[in-house]
Formats: structure tokens, sequence, C-alpha cells
């Protein structure tokens, strides 16, 4: 009996011994290898050679990109003039209106409440904005629905209103003449205004600004220093870059309008390119940990199709798929999938956008009004493909 126990002991340190061996096997898979790591750098540089050369061909004002992966920032550039006087050099710290890619930071804050047990992602939205209504059943138009754009309601929603400067109580208060289009969770509709009832949603349950909210739970430990949300914040930096507009011959510096300021959760944060490249990497690191894996998973988990991305400029020679997520749309580039937004308000444009099976990503701002933009994105991706399969690029990924 001694002598069989001895040999169950024997067999099981072996077990352990294996399972240990397996399990160290399994997480030296799991990480990039040399190689990776050395491919993933020599396509950074690749595109900033190539970025430089655009920038220059377009004759764009302003700009900067960033391009992070797991490992971290690989390589940001930044070029240009803050605004057509050509005093004021943009640098990795000039901070940049970024539009819709704030619709990114609404869905990252709330998915952080969501972690903590303080709201669900199919909690009405009229259980904390009790003065919400629309023409219909309020309570059928969920958290998940505003920030999956999928909320029922007609698209682009008195975006007229928040560009005449209308306060968004008064415009809130205009919903309620609107009519659902189809059932909630089950049509894609962008939004603005509707997108930004967030914000009351967050702000009572937590007895603080969104502002602050933002400041504390992502900004500060993400140490992102410049970034900011806001019409007076971004005007109180001095290292800021102006909004340009296309005249007949040349680039004009206008005045920054303080209208889609006001959805914040929509339209009003303001960053660097390092701030944005920090942002990028929480979105694909485990430390600092930002978001769980099934947070993240929530946020860029394919919900509503968009078949309209099919046809954007540039995109339409990659897309093979399109949806959107909570704050992100979900973009297949034949068997890649990335997580992508972008931004457009008066004289900026802005990109992010990253990989979800290869962990590297991009994020593009300018402060001009360029079509360029889409063009800067998505040669990154193309060659992001091409270095992985040289015979099978994603300018090939849908067929003629």
């Amino acid at each position: 009996m001694r002598h069989r126990a001895a040999k169950q002991s024997q067999y099981s340190r072996y077990g352990q011994f294996f399972s240990k061996f397996f399990c160290a096997l399994c997480l030296l898979s799991s990480l990039p290898s040399y190689a990776d790591t050395a491919s993933d750098q020599a396509l950074a540089d690749q595109y900033a050679e190539w970025f430089k050369a655009e920038f220059l061909l377009e004759n764009l004002v302003g700009g900067g990109f960033a391009i992070v992966s797991r490992e971290g920032i690989l390589r940001t550039g930044s070029f240009g003039y803050t605004d057509t006087s050509q005093k004021q050099q943009v640098n990795q710290d000039t901070i940049f209106r970024i539009a819709s890619v704030s619709k990114t930071f609404a869905a990252g804050l709330t998915a952080l409440l969501v972690a903590d047990g303080s709201l669900a992602w199919t909690d009405p939205v009229n259980r904390y904005v009790p003065s919400f209504h629309i023409k219909g059943d309020t309570s059928k138009i969920r958290i998940e629905d505003l920030l999956g754009q999928s909320s029922g309601l007609i698209s682009h929603a008195y975006d007229n209103l928040i560009e005449d400067g209308v306060p968004t109580d008064q415009i809130y208060t205009r919903l309620s003449d609107l009519p659902l289009t189809c059932t909630p969770g089950s049509c894609y509709s962008y939004q603005n205004s509707v997108f930004s009832l967030i914000q009351p949603v967050v702000e009572s349950i937590s007895a603080q600004s969104y502002e602050s909210l933002l400041e504390q739970r992502i900004f500060k430990p993400l140490d992102m220093q410049t970034a900011s949300v806001g019409y007076e914040p971004f005007l109180a930096n001095s290292n800021r870059a102006m909004p340009h507009v296309k005249g007949k011959s040349r680039w004009l510096t206008v005045q920054v309008l303080p209208n889609y300021y006001r959805v914040a959760p929509a339209a009003g944060v303001n960053a660097s390119i390092t701030d944005m490249a920090k942002w990028l990497r929480a979105h694909m690191v485990a430390e600092p940990m930002m978001l769980s894996p099934d947070a993240q998973q929530a946020l860029i988990a394919p919900r509503v199709r968009t078949p309209g991305e099919l046809h954007r400029r540039e995109w339409d020679k990659l897309l093979t798929d399109a949806h959107y997520g909570l704050g992100w749309r979900v973009y297949q580039l034949g068997e890649q999938r990335i997580a992508y937004h972008s931004g457009w308000v008066s004289g900026y444009r802005a990109d992010i956008a990253y990989s979800i099976t290869e962990g590297i990503g991009i994020t593009v701002l300018l402060n001009a009004e360029s079509s360029a933009i889409s063009r800067m994105t998505t040669q990154f991706w193309q060659l992001a493909n091409a270095r992985r399969s040289p015979k099978d690029s994603l300018a090939k990924a849908k067929a003629p």
C-alpha cells in the first residue's frame, strides 16, 4: 500500500509539473514575439514616412498621428502649425477638438459605471432621466440604445438645433415630439443630442458633473495631462490648434464654434496626440487596468449593421461589413476586425482605430476639414495587412 501511495504521489507530482509547464507555454504563446514587435515598429516607421509626405502633398495646416501596440507607443508625429500665421508649430501636446471621437469616452465611462454596479446597459433611460419623453413608450429606450446608436428615433434628431445654439434642455424637451421609426435596438440611427442623454444619466448616479467624472475616471488614471471637456478649457490652453476651412485657394483660420460642445458626450472632448495615444493603448493592454475584458467586449461587440459605411470614401475599398457597437464602430476588413470612430466638427477632423485581433492601432488629428484623413487612416491598415499577408492585401479584401 505504501508503494502504491508513493507511486500515486509521484504521478501527482508529474501531473502538477506538466500542468504548470503547459500553462507556461500558453502564457508564452499569448505574448508578442520579438518578430511581431519588430514588425510593428517597422510598420510604424514606414507609415511615419508616408504620413509626412501625404501631409505635405495635401498642404494641410496642422496635424499629427500616433501608432500604438500592446507593447507601448511605437511612433508619434506632429506636423505644421496651429494656424495659418505659422507662428506656433504643432507638437505632441497641442490640443485638438476630437469631435465625435468623444463618443468613445462616453461609452468607456459608462462601461466603468456598469462594472461598478451603478447601472446596467439594459436599464431604461427614463429611470435616471424622468423628464425624458418621446412620442411613444419611452421606457423601451435603454442605455445601450443611446450609446449603440439604435434608439429608434430619426437619425441626427435636432442636430439643426445644436448648430443653432439651442440649449440642450430645450432640445431634450423637443424629443417628446418624435415617434419611434423602429423598435429600439433593432435599427441604426446616428445621434448627437439623443446620444448625449448619457450625461444626465451618469450625473444622476454620481452627483458629479460629466466633466469631473471623465477627469476622475479616465483622464487622471491614464495621465492624459492635456485632455479636457468643453469650450472654455479649450480656449484656456495656449497650445491649441485652431480650426480651418477651405477657401478658394487656401486654408482659412476660423473661430472655434461652441455649439457641439453643448453635447459633451457626443463631441465635447479636447485632446492632444499624446493623450489619444494613451487612450488608444488603454484598450489594448491589461495594465493599467482601465476596462476589464468583459467591459471592452461589450463596447466592441457588433450590434446593429451600418451598411452605409460600406460606401465611405477610401474605406469602400477595404470594408466587407460594418456595425455599430457601444460608442465605437466595428469594421470588418476581410478577416480582420477593427474598432473605429471618426470625428468632424467645423475646422477639425479626427480618427481612432485599433485591431481587435492584432493589438495595434492608430489615431490621427487634423485642424482642417480635409477628406485626406480617410486616406491617412486606411493607408495604415493597408500597410498593416500587407506586412502580415503580402499576397492578400486589404485592398483586395473586397472582390471587385
